[in-house]
């Protein structure tokens, strides 16, 4: 039995939906990456870090391979950095949507 898109596209939505998993990807954007390189920008435990790329991982969204002995990671695809590229021009809408809602208010002022 296939899973319908719908479902499958908020899967994966629901594997973004975390702050470190959004970091890593961003750290990858600019190549691969051991994982020594990714704790020392990303203040989590070892442990906590080994658990969200094998989330990333299962999904699909990052690759692993070992380079001289050590563990590296990879966007699996550059449709990833089209994907988080997506989501700042988005956030960026939304938030500069805001910013003029807020002066709109302020340019009214504080009815009675």
């Amino acid at each position: 039995m296939s899973v319908p898109l719908y479902q499958a596209k908020a899967e994966m939505f629901r594997v973004l939906g975390h702050p470190v998993r959004i970091r890593v990807l961003e750290l990858l954007q600019a190549g691969p990456l051991p994982v020594r390189d990714l704790l020392s920008e990303i203040e989590v435990e070892p442990s906590n870090m080994s658990q969200q790329l094998a989330v990333l991982r299962r999904a699909g969204v990052v690759v692993s391979f070992r380079d001289a002995g050590l563990v590296m990671y990879a966007l699996s695809t550059p449709a990833v950095a089209d994907l988080l590229a997506a989501g700042r021009r988005i956030l960026g809408e939304v938030l500069t949507d805001r910013d003029s809602l807020l002066a709109e208010l302020k340019a009214q002022g504080n009815p009675r």
